[in-house]
């Protein structure tokens, strides 16, 4: 940061010393017959003439606004909105009289060069004396503004912008006491009365070999864990065995998209997870969770809060389960008593679904059954 700093400072002095040499050598300062150079004169020794602690929060609240503007352009990628965002602060600034280190590397040096190489005309023609500017020097420039307005516009940017927002929006830190532990299950009740008895739990069909995260792993190891065990998610947990939250790759991809491809260092799988877990129960039965899987309660119910049917449908509850969209995870951690077991999927209740279709076919049968086909 401060190596930036220090680029973008020279290379701004740089900058305005290159406009400085082209302006006077112009003679712009003549312009609308002196007035132009009188207004720089005027302006470069107001600059000069706060006190240490006037300079310092006018650039304060200089650098507040110039931050502002460019906070505001993140919030659009069209680059006429981009433009406008910017005019705003950045107006308000200069109409204010607020002081910004950069811009007085150009406008008091303006000031200093004026005195020192406007020719006598210049001074009988505006009726003034040279003397007046006397206090326009390099060393008043130094210690009187660009000192305690660069301090200004540091504490302003950097603290009062950035730093806040920072504090505001940045990701948690990895503290077990910081983590909400998920402590509450999903309710997966059966709606529909079903002939066939099973007493298959979800703890019979619980995956307890899944991979699980811990919420201070870094992003790259959490990937190499999922993509080695050939899964695409997994429950994450703080360093007490709690669980706090569930990464998928898809988190992973949305993470890098947004970041251009481009991952910042260090991130953890603590500020990409998914903090708003569904979790099941241990003792929910495999009927109760396979509904809850295929079946959006919702979309086959549309009620009130009062029971009073929110629109009606002439097609039967086997049709519209079957016409139905339903958006449901493919993969659910498990809780036992709060205590985190394993997971279950798709594949855990559709294999234990699997006797429902008797023994398999013999090879013969196979070869019948595709010779009819």
């Amino acid at each position: 940061m401060l190596t930036i700093w220090g680029k973008v400072y020279i290379g701004n002095f740089i900058g305005a010393t290159v406009l400085l040499v082209l302006v006077s050598a112009a003679g712009l300062y003549q312009m609308d017959h002196g007035s132009w150079g009188l207004n720089a004169l005027n302006i470069a020794q107001h600059k000069l003439h706060h006190t240490p602690v006037q300079a310092f929060s006018l650039g304060i609240l200089c650098n507040l606004l110039v931050c502002l503007a460019i906070w505001l352009t993140f919030s659009s990628q069209n680059a006429m909105a981009k433009a406008f965002m910017v005019m705003l602060p950045v107006a308000m600034f200069v109409s204010s009289g607020f002081e910004h280190c950069v811009a007085n590397m150009f406008m008091v040096p303006l000031g200093i060069t004026i005195k020192a190489t406007a020719p006598d005309a210049f001074w009988t023609h505006l009726g003034v004396e040279a003397s007046q500017y006397s206090d326009l020097t390099i060393s008043n420039f130094i210690t009187a503004n660009l000192i305690p307005v660069t301090l200004g516009n540091i504490l302003g940017g950097s603290v009062l912008v950035g730093l806040f927002n920072w504090a505001v929006f940045r990701m948690p830190e990895i503290k077990a006491a910081e983590l909400r532990p998920v402590t509450t299950t999903i309710n997966t009740n059966n709606v529909k009365d079903i002939t066939m008895n099973t007493n298959i739990l979800v703890r019979d069909i619980v995956n307890t070999n899944a991979p699980v995260l811990v919420a201070d792993m870094p992003v790259e190891i959490a990937m190499d864990t999922l993509l080695k065990s050939d899964q695409q998610g997994a429950p994450v947990t703080d360093v007490s065995g709690k669980l706090v939250g569930f990464l998928s790759l898809h988190d992973v991809m949305v993470e890098l998209w947004c970041q251009d491809y481009i991952p910042e260092k260090g991130q953890k799988v603590v500020d990409l997870m998914t903090r708003d877990v569904l979790a099941v129960n241990a003792d929910d039965t495999l009927l109760d969770i396979s509904e809850y899987l295929c079946i959006d309660k919702e979309q086959l119910y549309p009620v009130s809060d009062s029971g009073i049917a929110m629109r009606l449908n002439t097609l039967s509850l086997e049709e519209r389960a079957k016409s139905m969209k339903v958006t449901k995870p493919h993969m659910m951690p498990v809780l036992d008593n709060g205590e985190l077991i394993g997971v279950v999927s798709r594949i855990e209740v559709a294999s234990a679904l699997r006797p429902i279709y008797g023994d398999t076919l013999n090879l013969v049968e196979k070869e019948q059954v595709l010779e009819t086909a």
